[in-house]
């Protein structure tokens, strides 16, 4: 049975901003305080940011306008002013730093990927649940206007019975041991870092959790891996399926795609942060296609619709956003550890990050 949500035991953020504090001020994190500060100040301000570095701390802190800067996680953690903690660190690191700030009382947007295993993400959810409080991994394509208009879309039928799901994101980034995406100590590797979105956007068409997996790929020289496929197949014998691709080797083009019974659904690169869709139809057999095209922009870099959705839970006092509920980020991390243990790669969880 699925575990349900508890009843919130927190007062609903009403009636002033709600106060973000940031642990790791790193390139996403740029991106996100950005679109809170341009893009949803009126809900949201930046309080607090933390970082092993107490000058990288006041740097970020200076240029988003945060008032403090703390150069330990567990400063941030313990102030009393900070509503709701971003985690931005490596994925390794994102267990013990939520868990963390749970016990402090304090809500969460996790960076994808959630945790490096899934026992770490479902310690992390139990936590939350047990506590009542908001925990949302920060999956920023589901919240896109183009993927909130394409589910609509599914939904209304524009493609018939959705049969099966092809999404794809690669980079080729020359191996460097040290470097992020290629450290294990960092989480690094292909699925964690790429393989997140196209596993999540198979999860978001499909629902629920697959039948089965299979997967292929590669490793790098130091066992992380470098490229991977895997197929995904829904439960029963209707023969519904997914296939999910990401690399570290190729540049991929970043298309995702939705294939049905009276046609296909298509987001141009890169899908996970798309502008644009096209719908295909070619009904009852005919070889004649109809296509439209639907524009949707996201506002600023695109975090803000993620963010919107924090606040609004916040106000609403709900722990869990009904987009991107925390059984689909435990659906979504089971596929992905599934597929590492495949290829021969075992992550872990650092413990010793505070």
């Amino acid at each position: 049975m699925t575990a349900q949500p508890q009843e919130p035991s927190f007062e609903p953020v009403a009636d002033r901003p709600v106060r973000w504090g940031v642990i790791g001020a790193g390139r996403i994190a740029e991106g996100v305080m950005t679109d809170l500060r341009e893009q949803c100040a009126a809900d949201g301000v930046l309080h607090a940011v933390a970082s092993r570095s107490a000058d990288r701390a006041r740097d970020f802190a200076d240029r988003h306008g945060a008032p403090v800067a703390y150069g330990s996680y567990l400063e941030l953690l313990e102030d009393p002013d900070v509503d709701v903690v971003y985690v931005a660190t490596p994925h390794r690191q994102h267990h013990q730093v939520a868990l963390a700030a749970l016990e402090r009382g304090k809500h969460l947007l996790v960076e994808k990927a959630f945790t490096c295993t899934l026992e770490g993400s479902r310690e992390v959810v139990d936590a939350a649940r047990a506590r009542g409080r908001f925990v949302m991994e920060a999956m920023w394509t589901r919240f896109q206007p183009t993927v909130v208009r394409m589910r609509e879309l599914l939904a209304e039928g524009a493609v018939g019975e959705v049969r099966s799901v092809r999404a794809d994101l690669g980079l080729r980034v020359p191996f460097d041991a040290g470097d992020r995406l290629w450290d294990p100590a960092q989480g690094g590797g292909a699925l964690l870092d790429l393989g997140v979105y196209p596993v999540s956007w198979l999860q978001m068409v499909l629902g629920g959790t697959p039948a089965s997996v299979e997967v292929a790929g590669t490793r790098a020289d130091n066992g992380v891996d470098a490229e991977a496929t895997v197929l995904w197949r829904t439960a029963g014998d209707d023969g519904r399926h997914g296939v999910a691709q990401c690399s570290l080797l190729s540049p991929l083009p970043g298309v995702a795609a939705v294939f049905g019974s009276e046609g296909w659904l298509e987001v141009p690169p890169r899908f996970h942060h798309p502008g644009r869709l096209v719908v295909h139809r070619r009904r009852d057999g005919r070889s004649v296609e109809e296509s439209q095209e639907v524009t949707a922009p996201a506002r600023g870099t695109g975090y803000a619709h993620e963010l919107d959705e924090v606040h609004r839970c916040l106000r609403a006092g709900l722990t869990e956003s009904e987009v991107m509920p925390l059984d689909d980020t435990l659906a979504v991390m089971g596929v992905l550890e599934e597929a590492l243990h495949a290829l021969g790669v075992q992550h872990d969880e650092d413990r010793d990050v505070l």
